[in-house]
């Protein structure tokens, strides 16, 4: 008899995008005129940006020449993009980061699933809490934790808590884990993380021998000259950490799909023997078996993020939506609503009014306002009582949804 794979039972009721669509689909099948705005996933509204089109409209043309055509392209990604990244994102900045170390994926989220393909399944892991679900349900996905807790913690993960008392920078565990998840600026809670703190971590991932899975893919949005921008502008990441990235946010490829991930070759893990083994060679092999690469229109586009013009354009996107988040902070505050986050990151965290739980300020909000957002408590037990605002949307829709709500809680 075929039997499937018992861990996706172990996975809670659902995904927690899925049930948000499944929560406003049936709003309006109820209500079919209402005028839903959502601020809820973090999708981008705004228009590539005008180099990387032309740059994607050239690379069509190419591939209708047969002399420029291109069929399968190197698994790692091309070189052209990936020396570009090498040079600008981190070069740049005082890293260590050669263009043999990127691979071009096609989404940081694939990748944070992805990378545990490489990975033991008798590691420690630690998340924070809350969360990104793709760490944890992928972790569930892989078995490398027991069954869901009453709180909705999964049995075998060290969470660790993030919170206002503790700025929302997890505190070093006392013990040793394997590996860590690391998101910052962070999604949910839209903190950042000061050179000071990741160095600590660092410290306690070279003492431990652990391994650091960053997951920088909002760095485009800090604008504190203090705040890295990458793990590996702390002396000895090179040695304990994995650096995902992507072009989503920044440039706004949600729908065009394009990313990166930074595997050092310095950076080695143990076998069962005992023996180092490095990590980008296992990478390396995952990817060439399991991959056929990033489209060359798709790698144009993305090269093109490192032009003269790019670079402006995408300031420009990063800036509009740092100043919805702006505006989302100021409405908000002005309303009552306790908030956090909003700068140097798109996400703005909102603390729920009059003990109000999570998903019934989603419900409150999506009834009352017609506005969606995302509950606290679906990115983790730590989150309930919390709510994440996107500034992903039209100044236009920020505007309006802001406008109800202040209307509401005045």
């Amino acid at each position: 008899m075929t039997t499937i794979n018992n861990n996706y039972l172990k996975l809670k009721a659902g995904y927690l995008f899925p049930e948000i669509a499944r929560r406003v689909k049936t709003y309006v099948e109820a209500n079919p005129d209402a005028p839903i705005i959502k601020l809820g996933i973090g999708d981008v509204t705004e228009p590539l940006p005008e180099a990387c089109r032309t740059a994607m409209i050239k690379a069509v043309e190419d591939m209708g020449d047969r002399a420029s055509f291109k069929g399968y392209g190197p698994e790692q990604g091309y070189l052209w993009l990936r020396e570009k990244i090498a040079t600008q994102d981190f070069q740049a900045r005082g890293c260590d980061i050669d263009a043999s170390e990127i691979f071009i994926s096609d989404g940081s989220k694939c990748d944070c699933g992805n990378i545990l393909d490489i990975f033991g399944k008798d590691n420690t892991i630690a998340v924070t809490d809350p969360v990104y679900p793709v760490y944890v349900d992928t972790n569930v996905m892989a078995g490398h934790t027991g069954e869901a807790k009453d709180n909705g913690e999964y049995e075998g993960l060290v969470y660790l808590p993030i919170n206002a008392e503790n700025n929302f920078t997890a505190q070093i565990p006392d013990h040793k884990v394997d590996l860590i998840y690391l998101c910052f600026p962070n999604n949910p809670t839209g903190a950042t993380a000061t050179k000071e703190h990741l160095k600590a971590w660092v410290d306690y991932a070279q003492a431990h021998n652990s391994i650091i899975l960053f997951d920088a893919a909002y760095e485009a949005f800090i604008t504190d000259s203090t705040i890295p921008h990458s793990i590996y502008e702390i002396e000895g990441a090179r040695d304990c950490a994995i650096e995902f990235r992507s072009f989503s946010k920044n440039a706004g490829f949600t729908g065009t799909r394009c990313a990166l991930t930074v595997v050092p070759k310095t950076l080695t893990a143990k076998a069962a023997d005992g023996s180092d083994v490095e990590l980008w060679k296992l990478w390396n092999r995952r990817q060439s078996t399991k991959f056929n690469g990033v489209s060359y229109i798709i790698q144009r586009g993305a090269e093109a993020v490192y032009s003269e013009a790019g670079q402006a354009q995408t300031k420009a996107l990063v800036s509009f939506y740092l100043e919805n988040a702006k505006i989302i902070c100021q409405e908000l505050t002005s309303a009552g609503l306790q908030v956090y986050g909003g700068v140097n990151a798109p996400y703005v965290w909102v603390k729920t009014p009059n003990g109000l739980s999570s998903w019934e300020f989603f419900d409150k909000l999506l009834y009352n306002t017609n506005v969606v957002g995302t509950p606290g408590s679906g990115f983790g037990a730590a989150g309930e009582g919390y709510f994440r605002i996107s500034a992903f949307n039209s100044r236009e829709n920020v505007n309006e949804a802001m406008k109800r709500i202040r209307e509401k809680f005045d």
